[in-house]
């Protein structure tokens, strides 16, 4: 006859945390659509309004750090962000993430190294590091934002929402529903051209190639986590780099 799985009560237990922890997914998932994409729109679009706004330069730099971070940590406190929870990549992993970051902050700034031509905005347009008062706290400011902030903001509603909602956006559908990193020719050609778009005419031409290969770099890895830690060391190695030569080449500044 049959017997209950409670002859054998370890695998019993372990089979109802397993239905227990597939029905709290289940659940966080079905809020989280519920709640609609404002989780992954509101940072980026309110980092959008901040560096938009007229006024003090030095409250609108810390603002366009703060803001963000701090609608990040709410939604994240919600449990909004299921794509970035058990990103545990191996040491192999890590290193090759690592890898193309290092390769996209040689992307973006080697073409404006090597040829002088390239069109590139004047001195006006340069970051000042005494924005607020002491170059220390400035950069420390700016460094939060730019390698921290950032990469998650940007990777949280380009590859993340935008890709997945270009996908579903004339059906039915949830963007929830698209597996991260599913690639479709419709949402890779949109959201290279977003990530292009949203950037200053004159970084168009290293933009584009850097939105390309963050996309591509999803495709292999099917991680968000990957691509937030491929844009962090990028963005790391560009602050590190432009704030160790600006001294002698102030015109530098203008990749803050």
């Amino acid at each position: 006859m049959l017997e209950p799985a409670t002859l054998e009560p370890g695998r019993g237990r372990r089979r109802a945390i397993a239905v227990s922890k597939g029905s709290s997914e289940s659940q966080r998932a079905s809020r989280s659509s519920a709640r609609g994409p404002w989780s992954h729109v509101l940072p980026y679009l309110a980092f959008g309004v901040v560096v938009s706004l007229p006024g003090d330069a030095g409250a609108r730099l810390a603002a366009q750090g703060a803001v963000p971070l701090l609608l990040l940590a709410f939604f994240a406190g919600r449990g909004d962000y299921p794509e970035l929870r058990g990103f545990r990549p191996t040491p192999a992993a890590a290193c090759a993430d690592v890898a193309v970051g290092l390769a996209i902050a040689v992307l973006w700034l080697a073409p404006f190294l090597a040829f002088e031509g390239l069109p590139r905005p004047g001195g006006e347009a340069r970051f000042d590091p005494a924005l607020l008062g002491s170059a220390a706290v400035t950069l420390a400011v700016r460094a939060v934002g730019f390698a921290l902030v950032t990469p998650f903001m940007e990777e949280i509603f380009v590859r993340s929402f935008l890709l997945r909602f270009l996908d579903v956006f004339d059906q039915d559908a949830d963007f929830r529903s698209i597996p991260v990193g599913r690639f479709a020719w419709r949402s890779f050609l949109g959201t290279a051209a977003w990530f292009m778009v949203t950037h200053q005419t004159w970084e168009w031409i290293v933009a584009l190639p850097t939105g390309i290969a963050l996309n591509l770099w999803l495709y292999r890895r099917r991680q968000l986590g990957a691509v937030v830690l491929a844009h962090a060391v990028a963005n790391a190695t560009i602050f590190v780099f432009v704030v160790l030569r600006a001294p002698a080449r102030p015109e530098l500044w203008i990749f803050l």
